[in-house]
């Protein structure tokens, strides 16, 4: 059976500390927007029976304060759920404030490899001080993560990543495994657990992402996953996905596939359980696993709801 990982990218939005905005509105528009964020994820997914992981990035506390990570971090555990580590490195150096004008490398694979090691033990540090346990699982920002990264973190303790992403490969996600793969693996000390891709075209890649995927897609990718034994299922979201841009209103497309999503898991869930990091389950390694074929009525599909979604849902007011 696939272990399902339905991961939720829990951050601060660098375009609202670019606005200006104070931490308690980037906090509203980015963890909570809407009334689609966290809390009404969370709401979901119990009502599902599901599990997730919230990839938390604490390094905004470095700026705006440690309240601000923990705001984050206490939610997640009080519902059952894992928090695992995030980290846009942009954040070190940042200035509250000043609109963004500082910031440090917007992708962590632009850092040397004692710099990388450096960055990531000071965000664990910052989201154990938050209160969450010392993480096993890591995701980078913009899924910008090389070789370096996973050395770092399996010198840092941490057994899995999830920042390979055939869809945003070779940059910024850098490391050297092929778009295509999709199967977890051993590599550079740590067990690599890919974002799930679809084929979109033929040789083109398209992450297994709420804002990416139509309903009928992400149904294909699920019940292909099943019947063909697949060793993982890696879904990704984020706190302020199922919102507008600006943080103001929920955009309803994304709203409803989220909860679709949530009801295709909790009907598979014999044949995909969603499962946590720190469950630590029994993934086959190195399989062969390929991801869903193109189909052209698929895309045909989502390219009209894509096209609703950004010229009405994204403009609700």
């Amino acid at each position: 059976m696939p272990a399902v990982f339905l991961t939720i990218d829990t951050e601060f939005a660098w375009r609202h500390h670019a606005a200006g905005l104070d931490a308690a509105t980037i906090h509203a528009r980015s963890v909570e927007p809407a009334g689609v964020g966290l809390t009404w994820q969370l709401g979901v997914l119990a009502r599902a029976g599901l599990k997730a992981t919230f990839f938390v990035d604490p390094l905004p506390a470095l700026i705006y304060g440690h309240e601000w990570a923990a705001r984050m971090v206490e939610p997640v555990l009080a519902a059952g759920q894992e928090v695992q580590l995030h980290c846009h490195p942009n954040w070190i150096g940042a200035v509250a404030g000043d609109r963004g004008a500082a910031h440090g490398a917007f992708e962590l694979i632009d850092l040397s490899a004692d710099r990388q090691r450096e960055v990531l033990a000071r965000a664990i540090e910052l989201l154990v001080a938050a209160g969450a346990p010392r993480p096993v699982a890591f995701r980078a920002g913009s899924y910008s993560a090389n070789d370096d990264t996973l050395c770092a973190l399996a010198a840092l303790g941490l057994s899995y990543d999830s920042s390979h992403n055939g869809a945003h490969h070779p940059w910024p996600s850098a490391i050297t495994l092929p778009p295509a793969q999709i199967a977890p693996v051993v590599r550079r000390g740590v067990i690599e657990v890919p974002v799930t891709v679809i084929e979109d075209k033929p040789g083109c890649w398209r992450n297994f992402q709420i804002c990416a995927l139509s309903t009928r897609e992400m149904r294909a990718a699920l019940d292909h996953a099943i019947v063909n034994d697949h060793a993982a299922v890696t879904i990704v979201g984020h706190s302020f996905e199922l919102a507008t841009r600006a943080g103001t209103a929920p955009n309803r497309v994304h709203v409803h596939r989220f909860e679709v999503l949530c009801a295709m898991l909790a009907e598979r869930q014999d044949a995909a359980p969603t499962c946590h990091f720190a469950d630590r389950p029994a993934l086959p390694l190195g399989r062969a696993d390929r991801p869903l074929a193109p189909d052209a009525l698929r895309l045909r599909w989502r390219q009209a709801e894509q096209l609703w979604s950004t010229l009405v849902a994204e403009r609700a007011a």
